[in-house]
C-alpha cells in the first residue's frame, strides 16, 4: 500500500473533525450575517455617521488599504481603535477560521484524490457520507460568507485598527483579504476548485441513484408496497427486520438532495457526459424548489443553477431541464408532498398502534420505527422551508396543512415508545449480536482471500467485543460503549477504499453487509437517543417560529386535531440540539426561544380548555337555574287553573310556550349538535391533548402541562363567580345569595365530574377558588364576591333600612321593604331571609362573614363616635337636664335648646339596624357551620 497504516488512520480521523469543525464555522457564519442584516444587533460604530467615509474609503480599497497615509479618512477609526478591536475580534477570528477550515478542506480533498479512494454509499457509508457532508458543509460555508455584506468593511476596519494599536498588519490578513475577494462569485470559484475531484464526487454520487430513486416514490407506490406496515405479512411479523445498507433506510431525503444538487452543481461537468448523472439530478430537482444551507439559510435551487450553468458553454440543454424541472416542481411537488404526507398519517398511526399493544415488537422491526422517523420528518421539514418561502403559488392549499399536528404528534408518539420500551430492544439486539451476527462476521473473515495484519486486528476485535456479550449485562443495567468498534469500522473503510489497498470493499460486499448489520446492532445497544435525534429532530423550528406559531393557529382551529396540540410543546424540547460546542454564546438565546414558545404554546392551550370547561359550567348553570322554586309559580298556576276556561282558549299571541326543566335531553334525531355536544367535544379533544405527558424536559427546565390548566381554570373560575354575582354598582343591583350559591354549585359540580379527565387537581383549584372569594381581595387584587356582598348590603339594604324604605320584621326574621312608588328595585326580604342568610354565610365562608361583620362593626363605631360628638356639643344641656329631671318647667325651656336631638335617633336606629342585620347574619353562619349536608364545608374548613 502507498498509505501507511498510520496516515490511513488519519484519513477517517480528519474527515470526522473537519466535519463537526465545519458545523461550528458555518453556524459562526450564520450568526455573523444574520447580526449584520439587522440594524438593531449591527455592531454600533458601522451605523455612526462619524465612521461613514471611513467605511466608504475600506470598503473601496480593500484589501491594499494604505493605514499610514489615509489619516484623513481612517480618522474615526484611530480615535476608537482599541473599542473597535474588543468587539471585531470574535467576527475576525470566525472568518481566519474559515480560512483554516478552508485550508484542511483542500489538503484533505487532494489527499482522497491522491489515493483514488472509492465511494458507495451502499458499502462504505460512513466514509462516503462523512465525504459528501464535508464538501456540503463547505460550500455552504462559502456561500454564506459571500452573503456577508459587511465582510470587507469587519475584515479591513479590524486589520487598520490593529495596525495602528500594533504598528504592523495581522498576520492572516493578507491571505483572508484575498480569500474573501476570491469569493465574490462564490460559485464560479468553487467549480475551479471542484473541477479536479469531479470523478470522486460524481462517484459518490451516483451510489445514492438506487436509494434515491427508491425514496421518491409516492404515496400511491409506498401504499402498494405497504411501507411500514407491520401487519400486512402476518406470519413474518416477527421476522426481524434487515436490510443489506441498514443506515441507507432511514437516511434523510433531505441530506441527500443537499448532496445531489450541491455536489452537482459544483462538478457539473459530469451532467453532459454521464445520463446516469442527469437522471439523478434532474429527478432531484422536480422534488424541492429550495434546500437548506442551514437553519432558514436556503438555496434557491433552480435559480442559483441556472444563473451559474447560463453563464457556461455547452450548457443550454442543462438549462432548458432546469426550466422544465422547475416547471414540474411547481406544478407537481407540493401535491406529491400533500399525499406523502396523508399516507404517513395513517401508516405511521397502524405502526404506532401495533408496537404501543405489542410492545416486544420494537426488537426486531426498530428499524421500521426508525424509518417512520425519518420519513416523517423529512416531509415535515420539507413543507417548512417551502411554506417559509414560496410566496406565490396557484396551489396555496399545498403548502398549508391543517393536520400537520397529527404528524408531529404521531413522531412524538414513536420516540416515547422507543424510549419506553428501550430494555426491550437492548435484549433483543445484544442476543442478535451475540449469536448470529459474530458468527457469520467470523465466516466472513475466514474466507477472505487477502486479509493484511493491521485490517486483521481490527476484524480480530470485532469478534472479541461481540463474543464477550450476553444478556445479563441488559438485566444488570450496565452501559454500553461501541464508539471504539463504530470508529474502527471507519477505519476499516478508509483501509479498503483507497485504490492500492490490497484489500478492497467493493470486492467483498459481504463483509461490508454484515458490518453495516452489526453498526446498527451495536447503536441499538448504546446510541439510541443519538438516533432519534439524526431521524426525528425537529429543531429547524427555532428558526422557522412564525410558521410553527402559524401551524398550531391553525391546529386550533381544527376541532379534530385538536388533541394533538400537545405535540407543539413537546416539539420545543428539540430546540436543545440545535447548540454546538464551538458557539457557546448561542445557547441563552435558544434556551429563551425553546421556553417562550413552550409556554406561549401551553398556556393557550389551558385557556381554550378553561374557556371550554366554563362555558359549559355556565350551560350548566343554566340549567340548574331552571329548578329555582322562582320558576315554578308558572307551572304551578297552569296546574291549578288546568280545566278552567279562561285556560282553554288558545294561547295569546307572543307569549311563546316555556320548556320545562330537561326538554333539553328531548332528542329526536341524534344527527342535530347542539352547542352543548360541541363544547363536550372539544373539551374531550383538549383534555386528551393536556393529558397526554405528565411532564417533559426543555433545556434545564420541567414542564408539567396539568399545572398550566390549574392555573388558569382557578383564575377563570374566580372570574366566573363574581361575574356571576352581577353587581351593577351604577343601578346597585346584585344576585340574590341563594342563586348564586345554586350558580356556584353548579360549577362546582361540573368540574368535580371533570377531576378524572381534566388532569389536573379539581379539589384543589376548588378550593383555592372559593377560598380566595372568602377574602376582600383575590390573587390577582380584583374585588370578591365577599367585597361586593359587603358593599351591597351595606350601601344599599341598610341604608334604606336606616331611612325607614325597609323595616325589621322579627316575626319573619328578615328585613321587610315598605311599598313605596319608584323607590325602590328589589324586595328586601328576597335578600334577607333565614334560606338567604344561610346562602350568604355558605358563600362567603367563616373568613368573608368575619369581613363583612368587621366592616358592619366598624360602621356602628362611626355612628357612635358621631353620637359622642353630639353629646360633647350638648354637654352643659345635658347636665342640667340630669339635674332638673324632676323639674318639668324647667325641663320644658331646656330640651329646645338640645343641638340635633333628631340625630340622635336616626344614628341610634342605624346602629340598631346594623346589629339586627349582623345577628341575623351570625345565626345564619352559625347554622350552616353545623350543617352536615353544607356543599362547601369541606373546603371553608380548611381555611
Amino acid at each position: 500500500m502507498s498509505l501507511t497504516s498510520a496516515y490511513q488512520h488519519k484519513l477517517a480521523e480528519k474527515l470526522t473533525i473537519l466535519n463537526d469543525r465545519g458545523q461550528g464555522v458555518l453556524i459562526r457564519m450564520y450568526n455573523i450575517k444574520k447580526t449584520c442584516s439587522d440594524p438593531k444587533s449591527k455592531p454600533p460604530f458601522l451605523l455612526e455617521k462619524s465612521m461613514e467615509s471611513s467605511l466608504k474609503y475600506i470598503n473601496k480599497k480593500f484589501p491594499n488599504i494604505d493605514v499610514r497615509n489615509s489619516t484623513q479618512h481612517l480618522g474615526p477609526v484611530h480615535r476608537e481603535k482599541a473599542e473597535i478591536i474588543r468587539f471585531l475580534t470574535n467576527y475576525y477570528q470566525s472568518f481566519v477560521d474559515v480560512m483554516e477550515f478552508r485550508d484542511h478542506v483542500y489538503e484533505l480533498l487532494n489527499t482522497i484524490d491522491a489515493c483514488q479512494c472509492h465511494f458507495d454509499i451502499n458499502l462504505n457509508f460512513d466514509f462516503t457520507r462523512s465525504y459528501l457532508d464535508l464538501i456540503v458543509t463547505y460550500t455552504s460555508v462559502i456561500l454564506l460568507l459571500s452573503r456577508i455584506e459587511d465582510r470587507r468593511i469587519l475584515i479591513g476596519m479590524y486589520n487598520c485598527a490593529h495596525e495602528m494599536l500594533h504598528g504592523h498588519s495581522d498576520p492572516s490578513f493578507a491571505r483572508l483579504g484575498q480569500m474573501v475577494l476570491e469569493y465574490d462569485q462564490p460559485l464560479k470559484k468553487l467549480t475551479e476548485e471542484f473541477g479536479p475531484h469531479t470523478k470522486a464526487v460524481s462517484g459518490a454520487l451516483l451510489s445514492l441513484h438506487f436509494l434515491f430513486v427508491r425514496r421518491n416514490q409516492g404515496a400511491e407506490q409506498w401504499r402498494s408496497a405497504q411501507l411500514l406496515s407491520l401487519i400486512s405479512s402476518p406470519p413474518a411479523m416477527i421476522n426481524p427486520a434487515n436490510s443489506d445498507t441498514m443506515a441507507c433506510e432511514y437516511l434523510s431525503v433531505e441530506v441527500m438532495e443537499r448532496w445531489i444538487i450541491i455536489g452537482f452543481l459544483l462538478c457539473h461537468g459530469c451532467l453532459n457526459s454521464n445520463n446516469q448523472c442527469q437522471q439523478l439530478w434532474k429527478l432531484c430537482l422536480q422534488g424541492s424548489l429550495y434546500i437548506t444551507l442551514i437553519r432558514e439559510d436556503v438555496l434557491q435551487v433552480h435559480k442559483v443553477t441556472e444563473d451559474l450553468f447560463s453563464g457556461l458553454k455547452g450548457y443550454s440543454k442543462r438549462v432548458a431541464d432546469i426550466k422544465e424541472s422547475k416547471e414540474h416542481a411547481i406544478a407537481n411537488s407540493g401535491q406529491f408532498h400533500s399525499q406523502r404526507r396523508q399516507f404517513l398519517r395513517i401508516a405511521v398511526k397502524e405502526l404506532e398502534t401495533v408496537l404501543n399493544d405489542e410492545p416486544g415488537l420494537l426488537g426486531p422491526k426498530a428499524l421500521f420505527a426508525f424509518m417512520a422517523l425519518s420519513f416523517i420528518r423529512d416531509e415535515v421539514t420539507w413543507l417548512v422551508r417551502h411554506t417559509e418561502n414560496v410566496t406565490k403559488t396557484k396551489t396555496p392549499e399545498d403548502y398549508a396543512d391543517p393536520s400537520i399536528a397529527e404528524l408531529l404528534f404521531l413522531l412524538e408518539e414513536i420516540r416515547g415508545l422507543v424510549r419506553r420500551y428501550i430494555k426491550v430492544i437492548q435484549q433483543y439486539h445484544v442476543q442478535y449480536l451475540a449469536r448470529f451476527d459474530v458468527l457469520v462476521l467470523s465466516d466472513i473473515i475466514q474466507n477472505l482471500s487477502v486479509c493484511p495484519e493491521e485490517e486483521s486486528i481490527i476484524m480480530s476485535s470485532f469478534v472479541s467485543t461481540l463474543s464477550s456479550l450476553n444478556l445479563k449485562q441488559v438485566d444488570n443495567g450496565e452501559k454500553f460503549d461501541f464508539s471504539g468498534l463504530r470508529l474502527d469500522w471507519f477505519r476499516l473503510q478508509a483501509y479498503t477504499s483507497v485504490l492500492k489497498a490490497p484489500l478492497h470493499l467493493h470486492e467483498n460486499p459481504d463483509l461490508a453487509k454484515v458490518m453495516n448489520l452489526i453498526i446498527f446492532h451495536s447503536q441499538m445497544l448504546d446510541s439510541v437517543e443519538k438516533m432519534l435525534v439524526e431521524t426525528s429532530d425537529l429543531s429547524i423550528f427555532c428558526f422557522h417560529l412564525r410558521t410553527f406559531e402559524k401551524m398550531f393557529a391553525m391546529t386550533l382551529e381544527e376541532p379534530s386535531m385538536l388533541r394533538y396540540t400537545i405535540a407543539f410543546p413537546l416539539i420545543c424540547a428539540h430546540f436543545i440540539h440545535c447548540t454546538h460546542e464551538m458557539c457557546p454564546e448561542e445557547y441563552p438565546h435558544l434556551k429563551n426561544h425553546g421556553l417562550h414558545h413552550c409556554n406561549s404554546f401551553l398556556e393557550e392551550l389551558a385557556k381554550q380548555t378553561s374557556n371550554c370547561v366554563l362555558e359549559i359550567c355556565a350551560e350548566q348553570r343554566n340549567l340548574s337555574e331552571q329548578l329555582l322554586p322562582k320558576h315554578c309559580a308558572t307551572t304551578i298556576s297552569k296546574a291549578k287553573n288546568k280545566k278552567s276556561m279562561k285556560q282553554r282558549q288558545a294561547p295569546r299571541k307572543g307569549e311563546p310556550e316555556r320548556d320545562k326543566p330537561g326538554a333539553e335531553s328531548h332528542r329526536k334525531n341524534r344527527s342535530l349538535v347542539t352547542n352543548m355536544d360541541k363544547l363536550h367535544l372539544n373539551l374531550t379533544e383538549l383534555a386528551l391533548a393536556m393529558n397526554h405527558v405528565y411532564s417533559f424536559s426543555v433545556f434545564e427546565h420541567t414542564i408539567f402541562p396539568a399545572e398550566y390548566l390549574s392555573s388558569h381554570l382557578e383564575a377563570r373560575l374566580n372570574r366566573a363567580i363574581v361575574t356571576m354575582a352581577g353587581y351593577n354598582a351604577t343601578t346597585q343591583e346584585i344576585l340574590r345569595p341563594s342563586e348564586l350559591l345554586a350558580g356556584v354549585k353548579a360549577y362546582i359540580s361540573f368540574i368535580q365530574s371533570l377531576a378524572q379527565f381534566l388532569g389536573a387537581d379539581a379539589s384543589r383549584i376548588i378550593r383555592n377558588a372559593l377560598l380566595q372569594q372568602t377574602q376582600p381581595l383575590d390573587s390577582c387584587g380584583e374585588q370578591t364576591v365577599t367585597t361586593l356582598y359587603t358593599n351591597w348590603y351595606l350601601e344599599s339594604l341598610l341604608r334604606q333600612a336606616s331611612s325607614g324604605a325597609i323595616v325589621l320584621s322579627p316575626a319573619m326574621q328578615a328585613f321587610v321593604s315598605l311599598p313605596r312608588d319608584g323607590e325602590q328595585n328589589f324586595s328586601a326580604e328576597e335578600f334577607s331571609d333565614i334560606s338567604e342568610m344561610r346562602a350568604l354565610a355558605e358563600i362567603l365562608g367563616p373568613y368573608g362573614m368575619k369581613f363583612l361583620s368587621e366592616n358592619l362593626m366598624w360602621h356602628v363605631t362611626s355612628q357612635i363616635v358621631e353620637l359622642k360628638k353630639l353629646v360633647v356639643e350638648n354637654m352643659d344641656i345635658l347636665v342640667q337636664i340630669r339635674s332638673n329631671f324632676s323639674k318639668p318647667d324647667l325641663m320644658a325651656s331646656l330640651l329646645p335648646q338640645l343641638m340635633g336631638a333628631e340625630n340622635v335617633l336616626k344614628r341610634m336606629t342605624i346602629i340598631g339596624v346594623i346589629l339586627s342585620f349582623r345577628t341575623m347574619a351570625q345565626e345564619g353562619l352559625k347554622e350552616v357551620s353545623f350543617l352536615p349536608t353544607a356543599h362547601f364545608s369541606w373546603a371553608l374548613s380548611n381555611a
